[in-house]
């Protein structure tokens, strides 16, 4: 079984930056693909970011395209979500998901396999 813990979340200020660490245990990750969700109060659960089981390829959602960046690190098991030049709506719970038979593309919850509990970010104007 695997489990996902996320870290790194946090208050700061608009235009400032936050990384977000997602750590995998119980089994490797390294086979698949990670995502990044978010969720404000009162919205629906929101793709944010993805990246392939390898890394070679990574997606993001419009609305974080250029101010974020996904990574990972295979043999530490880990996902991390750098974000740059945050705003207040991007104000939100962030979960780490991992996807055992996809891309690391895909918007959709129910194609996850496993979600963390989340952390909190919060953007000040």
């Amino acid at each position: 079984q695997v489990q996902l813990v996320e870290s790194g979340g946090g208050l700061v200020q608009a235009g400032g930056s936050l990384s977000l660490s997602c750590a995998a245990s119980g089994r490797t990750v390294s086979n698949y693909a990670m995502g990044w969700f978010r969720q404000a109060p009162g919205n629906e659960r929101e793709f944010v970011a993805g990246i392939s089981w390898r890394g070679g390829s990574t997606y993001y959602a419009d609305s974080v395209k250029g101010r974020f960046t996904i990574f990972r690190d295979i043999y530490e098991n880990t996902v991390t979500l750098r974000m740059n030049r945050l705003k207040p709506e991007d104000t939100a719970v962030y979960y780490c998901a991992a996807d055992a038979y996809g891309l690391g593309s895909s918007p959709v919850l129910e194609e996850y396999d496993h979600w963390g509990q989340g952390t909190q970010v919060t953007v000040s104007s």
